[in-house]
């Protein structure tokens, strides 16, 4: 029986499973246990939201060879940075740690993000990113 996710994203189900595994991947590069058992939490809610975005945005997304995670996360970070959508940007601020990025190279994305969506998004952002510096000293 093909689920809600299957009926909206089609493939087979061997497809999937290998477009989940890649997500799966992905997650353990980016974040730590901790922070994929936080986010599995989405799962009891609904699976087949869950299956989206791992299958989706880590699988298909972050699984495509043309950009290293590195340079995903700057993306991702200016992106978050952009909608204001601070949680998500506490995550992502980490896994950008996790997967090179330096605490000065982030410092400096924020800063350039000032010029671009305002001073108030990037405030926001610096100071979140000065916390997560803290905890990972």
């Amino acid at each position: 029986m093909k689920t809600k996710f299957h009926q909206l994203w089609g493939g087979s189900k061997m497809e999937n499973n290998k477009r989940y595994e890649a997500g799966i991947q992905a997650m353990e590069a980016l974040f730590s246990e901790e922070v994929r058992n936080g986010m599995a939490g989405i799962q009891n809610i609904s699976p087949d939201f869950w299956e989206m975005i791992v299958s989706f945005g880590f699988g298909d997304l972050y699984g495509r060879n043309k950009l290293s995670h590195s340079q995903r996360e700057v993306i991702t970070l200016t992106a978050l940075i952009t909608q204001g959508a601070f949680d998500q940007l506490r995550v992502h601020l980490q896994a950008a740690l996790n997967v090179g990025l330096t605490k000065e190279e982030i410092i400096e994305l924020i800063i350039h993000c000032a010029g671009y969506v305002g001073f108030p998004k990037a405030v926001q952002a610096m100071g979140i990113a000065g916390e997560i510096f803290k905890e990972t000293r």
